[in-house]
């Protein structure tokens, strides 16, 4: 059976215009993960409103732009209009400008910071170009570059020292971020490399059902578009209780 639905992302807006940014931004996702951030810097023993900001923009810049802008100019995986030229202008720009921040925050947090502004345009690259043949490019290094990094780097920059509640954070943000990939890789197979599906399923009780693309869907992008707002519920209330 076919499913009408033939959008990329159960988030995906109509084709053309400023609608492709926002598909390529992929909203749901990139406040999930800078949800991680909060996270992490709620746990601190103490907790600067300014270098969360600063910490959270900066995620912004290099994952939820210049991330997902590389990824589409790759292969095109949104099916958007975006000029090859835009998208690297956005590409570039997020992680200049993420660099940036990460550099003007040495002054603050000192030199220790030096190896997470190296680290994250690294994971942005080596993720989205599949670099050193894909070694970078699996369920878990996603797990660790969008869901570890980004809750332990918000828990550093607020205490300054490894600590562990920072090392807890950051597991357990892993461990959603491996949930995150086994709900949204099968969804994914669905929306953009399944023509068809056929089938029957029959119940205990003798009773069958029509097996279609949309049924298939429709528990996965449940669970996803759930877990996205939930996580940053949780995240801004923890943060509400310490500001």
């Amino acid at each position: 059976m076919s499913d009408p639905d033939r959008r990329s992302a159960f988030y995906a807006a109509r084709p053309g215009g400023w609608r492709d940014w926002w598909t390529i931004l992929h909203p749901p996702y990139t406040a999930w993960h800078l949800a991680y951030v909060a996270i992490g810097a709620s746990l601190a023993p103490h907790l600067d409103g300014v270098r969360l900001g600063a910490t959270v923009l900066a995620f912004f810049l290099a994952m939820g732009i210049g991330a997902h802008a590389l990824d589409e100019l790759h292969d095109r995986p949104l099916r958007t209009q975006i000029s090859d030229a835009a998208l690297v202008a956005a590409t570039v720009g997020g992680l200049v400008v993420a660099v940036g921040l990460g550099v003007a925050g040495l002054s603050r947090v000192g030199w220790v910071l030096v190896p997470f502004v190296v680290v994250g345009p690294i994971l942005v690259l080596g993720y989205n170009l599949e670099l050193l043949g894909g070694a970078l490019h699996n369920d878990m290094w996603f797990a660790v570059g969008w869901g570890a990094f980004p809750a332990f780097t918000g828990y550093f920059v607020e205490a300054e020292k490894v600590g562990l509640p920072g090392l807890l954070a950051a597991g357990g943000c892993l461990a959603l971020s491996v949930a995150q990939r086994r709900l949204s890789s099968p969804a994914r197979e669905l929306r953009r490399r399944t023509g068809w599906v056929s089938g029957v399923r029959e119940r205990s009780d003798g009773s069958t059902e029509a097996l279609s693309r949309a049924g298939l869907l429709a528990p996965l992008d449940g669970a996803l578009a759930a877990l996205s707002l939930g996580i940053v519920v949780t995240a801004c209330a923890l943060v509400a209780a310490r500001l």
